[in-house]
């Protein structure tokens, strides 16, 4: 039973780690690599968000 428990602690410690390590990976909203990536990207699945930093930063600069 212990054991169990042992196991679910650390497969949500290693979940956690894994997100964390992948969200430094994301480039900095605005910079020439998010646009870019944002130009691959569905317009679909923007944001509202999404599409208003695109236009401040990558259209009007």
């Amino acid at each position: 039973m212990k054991v169990i428990v042992v196991v679910k602690k650390l497969g949500l410690l290693c979940l956690a780690a894994m997100s964390l390590t992948l969200m430094g990976c994301a480039p900095e909203v605005g910079s020439e690599a998010w646009c870019e990536d944002m130009k691959e990207k569905p317009k679909g699945d923007w944001s509202t968000n999404d599409a208003s930093a695109y236009a401040e930063n990558c259209i009007f600069k």
